[in-house]
C-alpha cells in the first residue's frame, strides 16, 4: 500500500469513528447517515434513501469482512490492513460514490455546486480548507461546479490502495487555518 494511501486510511477510520470512542460501530454510520441527510436537505426521497443504504451496507460489509473477533466493533487494527481491498470492498464503495455523489445533484443537471459539495464533505467529517482544496483539485467550471462523474470517481480513486497524487489526496494535507 502507498504511503498516501495508508494515510487516507487514518483518515476514513477516524471520520467513521464519529463518536469518538476509538472503534468504529453502526452507531457510527447511524451519526454519520444523520449527518449527510440533514445537509441534504434539497435531496429528494430516493437520492436520501440510497445514501442511507449505502452507509448500512458500509457497516454491514465492515462488520462481515473486519470484524476479526466478533465484538461488533473495528479497532483500527482490524480496520487498516484490509480497508483499501477492491476485492472486498470495491461494490461498496461504487455504491456509496454514487449515492454521495448524487446528493450533490439535487437539481438532477449532473453537476454540483461547491456550497452543496462543502455541506455535505464536512457532514462526514471533512476539514473545510482540504474540501475547498479537493473541490479545486476536481477542476471546477467558470461557475464553480463539478461533474456528479469526477466527484464519484474521485471518491473511488480515494479509497485505491495503488494510487497517488490524486486530488483526494488533498483531504490529506494538513493546511493552515
Amino acid at each position: 500500500m502507498r504511503t498516501e494511501a495508508a494515510q487516507r486510511v487514518e483518515l476514513v477510520f477516524s471520520l467513521f469513528d464519529v463518536n469518538r470512542n476509538g472503534v468504529v460501530d453502526s452507531g457510527d454510520f447511524d451519526l454519520m447517515t444523520e449527518r449527510v441527510l440533514a445537509a441534504a436537505v434539497a435531496s429528494d426521497d430516493g437520492a436520501r434513501e440510497a445514501i442511507r443504504a449505502a452507509l448500512r451496507r458500509y457497516w454491514s460489509t465492515l462488520a462481515t469482512e473486519l470484524d476479526a473477533d466478533g465484538d461488533g466493533v473495528i479497532s483500527v487494527d482490524e480496520f487498516r490492513p484490509f480497508v483499501l481491498d477492491p476485492e472486498r470492498f470495491g461494490p461498496t464503495v461504487t455504491e456509496f460514490a454514487t449515492a454521495l455523489s448524487a446528493l450533490g445533484d439535487p437539481d438532477g443537471d449532473g453537476l454540483i455546486e461547491r456550497p452543496l459539495f462543502v455541506s455535505l464533505m464536512r457532514a462526514i467529517g471533512f476539514e473545510e480548507a482540504n474540501i475547498h482544496a479537493l473541490f479545486d483539485a476536481f477542476g471546477p467550471d467558470a461557475e464553480d461546479r463539478i461533474t456528479v462523474a469526477t466527484w464519484a470517481a474521485g471518491i473511488e480513486d480515494f479509497y485505491a490502495p495503488d494510487l497517488a497524487g490524486i486530488p483526494g489526496d488533498q483531504l490529506v494535507a494538513v493546511r493552515a487555518v
